[in-house]
């Protein structure tokens, strides 16, 4: 197994005055995130690293590197295993691909259990400072996205299924739900440490890690540390807890 890559603190923006923001929702009906720390086995991760959101915000803008900054939420309905067939090359060309085929046998073709999630739920808040969605620059991309929308694979289509604008303020306490957090961000006992990728260089050649907080099962409302929440809206309570979001950097 190759060695652990070493996982700083993440880095979210601190909590200032309000901030308005565009909330982008998405659904992708299978996806798979492999992880990378266990490689030469399907380990899959349940929860869509930063790195792979970056990469799908960029097919949109059709930008190869651009800063984003964002917060997200990401939870699945559903998982299984699926078998796929495998097509290993050989680096030392010994049993070269014919149509995306190799042969079968020792180190050729052979068929492996891969895991996947099933109706995956996206939530990403991107800050702007333009105002209303006619203004901002992520609503135009990911309506009419330069390329398109994946979130994991190749065939991992993803589906945007909203576009709205909230106000951000920090926050004390809030609904910290399927929030990505800092590993610092929240207390709730039930959350798990993932290390994930935040950024992948554009020659693939340099990866950047961190520790995230995430639930697998939906976490109320909480203590939180160097957040936001969505301002209450409508007929709410000016005090209602609402949706933590953690402003992640690259």
């Amino acid at each position: 197994m190759s060695p652990v890559p070493p996982g700083g603190p993440v880095r979210a923006v601190p909590p200032g005055g309000p901030v308005r923001a565009l909330r982008a929702t998405f659904r992708a009906p299978v996806a798979s995130f492999r992880d990378p720390l266990f490689p030469g086995l399907t380990r899959i991760l349940p929860v869509p690293p930063p790195s792979t959101v970056r990469g799908m915000l960029a097919a949109a803008t059709g930008a190869y590197t651009e800063p984003f900054v964002f917060g997200m939420a990401a939870w699945a309905d559903g998982h299984g295993i699926d078998t796929e067939t495998y097509h290993p090359i050989a680096a030392d060309g010994s049993n070269p691909a014919a149509g995306g085929r190799v042969r079968a046998g020792k180190g050729g073709a052979t068929a492996k259990d891969r895991p996947f999630l099933a109706d995956v739920h996206l939530t990403l808040w991107l800050p702007e400072p333009e105002s209303g969605l006619e203004g901002s620059r992520f609503a135009r991309a990911l309506r009419r996205p330069r390329h398109a929308l994946r979130l994991g694979r190749s065939q991992d289509l993803v589906h945007l299924t909203g576009l709205a604008e909230v106000l951000l303020e920090p926050a004390e306490r809030a609904v910290v739900g399927h929030a990505l957090a800092p590993a610092d961000g929240h207390g709730v006992r039930s959350a798990h440490t993932h290390r994930l990728a935040d950024t992948v260089s554009t020659d693939r050649l340099t990866t950047t890690w961190s520790d995230y907080l995430w639930c697998d099962e939906a976490a109320g409302a909480a203590p939180v540390r160097g957040a936001y929440r969505e301002a209450p809206t409508g007929n709410d309570h000016p005090h209602k807890d609402t949706q933590a979001v953690w402003l992640l950097t690259p």
